[in-house]
Order: structure tokens, then C-alpha cells, then sequence
């Protein structure tokens, strides 16, 4: 099934992405700043639960440093390389920016096609420090 409003060749997942897998986000349609706005990387910080079927927790990321650099922020240096649209610069995690979306809005990274023509996908996940160091700016953020 191809979501509207999605780029051509874009699938909505079917199911819920590895914890600590870094995904595309669709902030393009129903967002308004100081919410998040436009497609933008993001780790996902959930665990598939049966009962939230078709939704998967993220913390977005961005390019922009801080105004100020608070416990919720956090420089993260993606360990695996990115499709060329994204770059390889780190990523500023946006601990206070939580969302819980549905499928139709995340994507995996794109790697292209193999030589048979079949989509390749980055699978690689962010190492259990710098995930343990996401989950700490979510607390920090919380107040938890």
C-alpha cells in the first residue's frame, strides 16, 4: 500500500523497525513548528508491543546545533554510512521531541537496488551506548 503525500517508490512499513535503528521521518503534513517539520532521520527507541500495533516511539535528529546544549541533547556520530541524500555529519538528538507514529509516516533508509533490482535497506543499528545515552536525554527531558 503506497501512503499518500509519500515520495514515489516510498512503502509504509509493515512492520515495526528494529530498537535503534536510525529511519526516515515524515514531518511534511499535519505538523507545525515548534513541532518537528519536514522529512528528517530518526532513531527509534521502542519495542514492538502488540497491543500499539502500527506505531513505533522515535526521537527525531538534526543538523542543527542547539541554541543552547541541554541534558536532552546529545551528538551522535551514525557508525554506519548513510544514503548521499543524508550526509554523515553527526546528528543532534532531540531528546524532548518524542513521537509516537504510526507506520505510514517512517520509512527505512534507502540503499537503492542490488544488481537483480530488488530495494536494499540499511539495516545496521546505533551501538547500546549511544541508544543508553538517547533513552538518558528522553528521562532528562521528562523530568523522569
Amino acid at each position: 500500500m503506497i501512503a499518500a503525500n509519500r515520495p514515489q517508490g516510498s512503502m509504509a512499513l509493515k512492520y515495526h523497525p528494529p530498537t535503534g535503528s536510525i529511519v526516515t521521518v515524515d514531518f511534511d503534513h499535519g505538523f507545525k513548528p515548534p513541532e518537528m517539520v519536514k522529512r528528517r532521520l530518526a532513531v527509534v527507541i521502542s519495542t514492538p508491543i502488540k497491543e500499539r500495533a502500527g506505531l513505533c516511539t522515535i526521537i527525531p535528529l538534526s543538523t542543527s546545533h542547539p541554541r543552547k546544549i541541554m541534558p536532552y541533547h546529545y551528538l551522535l556520530n551514525i557508525p554506519f554510512t548513510l544514503p548521499k541524500r543524508w550526509g554523515n555529519q553527526p546528528r543532534w538528538v532531540k531528546g524532548d521531541m518524542i513521537y509516537s507514529l504510526g507506520f505510514h509516516r517512517i520509512d527505512l533508509l534507502s540503499l537503492g537496488k542490488d544488481v537483480n533490482g530488488k530495494r536494499r535497506y540499511q539495516k545496521s543499528k546505533i551501538n547500546a551506548a549511544d541508544l543508553s545515552a538517547i533513552k538518558a536525554c528522553v528521562r532528562a527531558s521528562l523530568n523522569l
